[in-house]
């Protein structure tokens, strides 16, 4: 059919679900999981790498959505949305701290902070900033995400 001139299916692995989708070569992944996939935690933010709203983890690994094509996963990696992340502690730290204003920013602040904390339970303050420096909050609300995470460290 000519509509799907130029499209490759491609199956992804998204939160333990397996799902086909027909994407073109120069999408990226932070386009087909919102759009093609319809979970819309992951946030467009600036689109170029910078902010950090739309991070979700491929095998465990920060990645920035929008930097990745999807046409460049494989059907063996694990892609984790903020939809798939199911650490309640996380997200009542978060909510206990007030480590969020207008709440863009925060799914890709708690999907840096899960893969650190599943890397390094206790990780020192240079680990914390490397992990949190990946991500803009426009707000200016880093005091609270940096306390959430230290509150989870002490548990």
């Amino acid at each position: 059919m000519k509509i799907y001139e130029g499209y490759i299916e491609k199956i992804l692995n998204i939160n333990g679900e397996k799902r086909k989708v027909l994407i073109k070569p120069n999408e990226t992944l932070l386009r087909v999981i919102r759009e093609k996939i319809g979970l819309t935690g992951t946030k467009i933010g600036c689109e170029n790498g910078d902010c950090g709203a739309c991070t979700i983890l491929i095998n465990d690994i920060p990645q920035k959505s929008c930097m990745t094509l999807a046409i460049e996963i494989n059907e063996d990696d694990k892609i984790t949305t903020i939809e798939g992340i199911d650490d309640e502690n996380i997200k009542k730290a978060f909510i206990e701290e007030d480590a969020f204003q207008c709440g863009f920013c925060t799914s890709g602040f708690i999907v840096n902070v899960y893969a650190l904390l599943k890397k390094n339970s206790n990780p020192d303050d240079e680990m914390i900033r490397e992990y949190l420096e990946s991500n803009l909050c426009r707000c200016t609300g880093y005091a609270g995400i940096e306390n959430a995470l230290k509150k989870l460290i002490k548990k």
